[in-house]
């Protein structure tokens, strides 16, 4: 059995009273009273405190902290409103004190349940909220729930999609960021072969993994060539007792975050460095740039270990989806059956994670959906992260979102009118 979680606890609780003290010294070496505080010496202490408490200390699940948007020329207030919720998740529902509000398009904004909260993309959610009804998934944290509600696998993140379509629906857009690509895809593919009326009438894929088959990125290759026999045993782990989720198999955050780190170790050194130096030299504003980046990175969420075996084994290792071979519970996952959810993928040049065409496969594998419901943009000067957040996706990516939802909300409209 792999105790891993358990030293890792242990480790975080012997930790306390060095933090404490940690802690103690740095107030001390903040105090104005102190003639010591606004020295180099002074600095210097405070800001080692600092560092040695941020690298030891357990992150919380961050605030989407949004409280106002602006809706043409008006400033509104924001409030967060919890519309659906099930063990594994809750919908949170972007209220806007503004006339016009419920008339906008609905999105919903599937986040990804990879291992960071959904806070992740606070970013994506203000960049829409001027222009559409914006709920997004809160996935919980697999430590947190009890054993007794159940098991959550690949399967159940579909029942789940569907059941949001169900409610939300018909006159719905789905985006999903990354991971969430291929269920999203799965859920509107067994809505579309059961003739459900409740249908998105879109769905933008932002970078996520369809066919990893194609520009294999080295995340991919790992999973190939590791096997899921090897993450079985090596990342999975039983919730420690001083959790809801005690003895729930589980892939822990503190491992995923390892695995984050490792790919660009020199750069988080260089980060965590250079902040040193900005506290050493007074300064404030890049510091708390940096607070602001690590206290969002460094929250991480545990997955159940089904899910995300699951996803390892039929994603990333068997290739079920693009080969036609995936099964929702004993329904199988045909593509060919959209032929009415638009679909628009999106990819960024230099997506590390989901390498170029892994989501433009989506497109080539509904043959049944019309080319006028298909577009495709590919974002030049982007990484992962850029695809679904920045200056480029505010700016190039997100407006053709704005324009291929508005294209595809508005078309049964039409229709309807024109038999009427």
């Amino acid at each position: 059995m792999n105790f891993s979680y358990v030293w890792y606890d242990t480790a975080h609780w012997l930790l306390s009273p060095a933090r404490a003290a940690t802690d103690f010294t740095k107030h001390l070496f903040d105090n104005p009273d102190n003639p010591l505080t606004n020295t180099p010496y002074g600095r210097t202490v405070s800001a080692a405190c600092e560092l040695f408490e941020r690298t030891t200390r357990r992150y919380g699940k961050p605030a989407f902290d949004l409280p106002t948007t602006v809706i043409g020329n008006e400033e509104v207030a924001v409030t967060e409103k919890i519309v659906w919720e099930r063990p594994f998740c809750r919908v949170i529902s972007f209220e806007r004190d503004h006339a016009s509000a419920k008339d906008q398009p609905k999105l919903l904004i599937v986040a990804p349940m990879s291992g960071h909260y959904a806070t992740l993309l606070r970013g994506t959610v203000e960049t829409f909220l001027p222009t559409h009804q914006v709920m997004i998934t809160d996935w919980i944290d697999a430590r947190m729930v009890p054993l007794a509600e159940g098991s959550f696998d690949l399967d159940d993140y579909i029942d789940y999609l569907k059941a949001m379509f169900r409610e939300f629906g018909p006159s719905l857009s789905v985006m999903a960021v990354c991971q969430p690509a291929v269920p999203v895809m799965a859920a509107i593919a067994r809505l579309e072969a059961e003739n459900d009326p409740s249908t998105p009438r879109s769905m933008i894929l932002m970078g996520g993994p369809i066919d990893t088959r194609r520009s294999p990125t080295a995340v991919n290759r790992l999973a190939e060539e590791r096997g899921i026999d090897w993450f079985r045993q090596h990342c999975i782990t039983k919730v420690p007792p001083s959790h809801p989720g005690f003895w729930r198999d589980v892939y822990p955050g503190f491992q995923q975050l390892s695995g984050f780190m490792a790919m660009n170790i020199d750069r988080h050194l260089t980060a965590h460095y250079e902040m040193f130096n900005h506290l050493v030299d007074g300064d404030g504003d890049s510091a708390e740039k940096h607070r602001d980046f690590y206290d969002e990175y460094l929250a991480v969420m545990d997955l159940t270990a089904e899910f995300y075996l699951q996803t390892i084994e039929k994603v990333f290792v068997n290739h079920e989806l693009p080969k036609g071979e995936m099964m929702h519970r004993d329904q199988p996952v045909d593509l060919m059956d959209i032929r009415r959810c638009a679909i628009m993928a999106v990819e960024g040049e230099r997506d590390d994670i989901s390498g170029v065409g892994q989501t433009l496969a989506a497109l080539d594998l509904t043959p049944n959906l019309p080319s006028d419901k298909k577009l495709y943009h590919l974002q030049a000067g982007v990484g992962h992260y850029g695809v679904f957040n920045g200056s480029r996706f505010r700016a190039q990516i997100a407006p053709r979102i704005v324009e291929f939802i508005e294209n595809h909300n508005r078309e049964p409209a039409r229709k309807k009118s024109s038999r009427a």
